[in-house]
């Protein structure tokens, strides 16, 4: 076991399929920044685990008990499943899979600093899915278990099912593979149920339909620029609040997915394909998706100032639009490499939209030196078995 092991995992943005990718099977496209989240792992003493994070002004102390981890006393018990629910569902994926292995488990201390937030106020990049999946490697390369991209990745939506089945997994794909990520998701409550019946190893294990991830080449010819809004939203709120609405039935559900599903397709050629113009014309068409989402169910998702980061943005050259659900957080622009960053840049500040230095990651290769402790990055898509490949419909 490595004395200290240190892992990171980026943000993301989506660039098209929102809500659609929701559902099992539903194709998005999401791409990995570099802003990150980082864990260090170390020996702990006087608890069995405990956690400290640069968005709480305090440690939490924690013990292993037949319910998973609970908060010792004199510590805070609302933390547990509250701000850090996703790293303790992290942890205690982890430990369950030793538990099932017959692998001892020692006392740990988890070190995590956050670059996904301002002033401690998120921006929408992903920072559950960023440090669920930094403590899941961290603690993995820690305890020397030799874990492929695939099995990071499965256990990361495993510990999120834990805590919420709604999200669709994009995220923790782009976090664990990072660079330009094609993503359709497996049905998260089948997991949750097969994890309750059987446990971690054996839904581990298991085929996941309709699940999968594939690279895609980063486009040429555009740069990516990303603009903040000034405030943050719950996607868990609007996903939850989408289901209530009255305009997310019948035809008009219906016929949200499978126009998301078409735009979606058409981002992917287009990158594959190495076609700017027809990018530029995709994300148009995915923002115009979520406009009519917005106004056959009134959730919220187009606010004013992503409205204005859009309509900025279209003015300087751009294709513009939110970046996943909306309601506040951020949005991206696709700009043509002839046209200025600059005065960009400047509209968007003077439209009160907040630009964030930010750049699309590449796609992680995997070098020597892969033990625990080392500075290895995630290996490429090329990493990823035949069951996340492909997908059934």
């Amino acid at each position: 076991m490595a004395a200290r092991t240190t892992r990171r995992a980026p943000g993301k943005l989506m660039v098209a399929g929102e809500y659609a990718v929701l559902e099992p099977g539903r194709p998005a496209v999401v791409v990995a920044v570099d802003r990150y989240v980082t864990v260090t792992v170390t020996a702990a003493e006087g608890a069995d685990v405990v956690i400290g994070s640069d968005l709480l002004d305090h440690e939490l102390r924690l013990r292993r008990g037949g319910q998973g981890l609970e908060a010792l006393p004199g510590q805070d018990p609302a933390l547990v499943r509250g701000v850090l629910a996703h790293v303790v569902s992290a942890v205690e994926t982890i430990e369950e899979l030793r538990t099932e292995r017959r692998l001892g488990l020692a006392p740990v201390r988890l070190s995590i600093r956050s670059d996904l937030h301002r002033g401690g106020v998120k921006t929408g990049l992903g920072s559950s899915a960023a440090v669920t999946v930094a403590t899941l490697r961290a603690l993995a390369d820690h305890y020397g278990m030799r874990l492929s991209a695939e099995d990071r990745f499965r256990l990361a939506l495993l510990a999120t099912v834990r805590v919420d089945p709604g999200p669709s997994g994009a995220d923790l794909a782009a976090a664990t593979w990072r660079g330009w990520v094609s993503y359709r998701s497996p049905d998260r409550r089948g997991l949750l149920d097969d994890l309750h019946r059987h446990g971690v190893a054996h839904t581990l294990g298991q085929s996941w339909t309709e699940c999968a991830v594939r690279p895609l080449p980063p486009p040429t010819g555009l740069a990516l620029h990303v603009g903040w809004s000034g405030s943050a939203a719950s996607t868990t709120a609007l996903v939850a609040d989408l289901a209530t609405r009255p305009g997310w039935q019948g035809v008009p559900r219906a016929r949200f997915l499978d126009d998301s599903e078409q735009c979606v397709s058409v981002v992917e050629r287009a990158l594959r394909g190495d076609e700017p113009s027809a990018l530029l014309d995709a994300v148009r068409t995915a923002r115009g998706l979520l406009a009519r989402l917005d106004e056959e169910t009134s959730l919220g998702i187009v606010t004013e100032p992503l409205r204005r980061l859009c309509e900025v943005a279209e003015s300087c050259g751009a294709a513009a639009k939110p970046s996943g659900a909306g309601g506040g957080d951020c949005g991206i622009a696709l700009l043509p490499a002839h046209r200025s960053p600059a005065l960009l840049r400047l509209r968007w500040t003077a439209a009160g939209i907040t630009p964030l230095p930010l750049e699309a990651t590449s796609g992680a290769t995997a070098g020597p030196g892969s033990g625990p402790g080392s500075g290895r990055e995630d290996p490429p898509l090329s990493d990823v078995s035949p069951s996340l490949r492909g997908h059934t419909r």
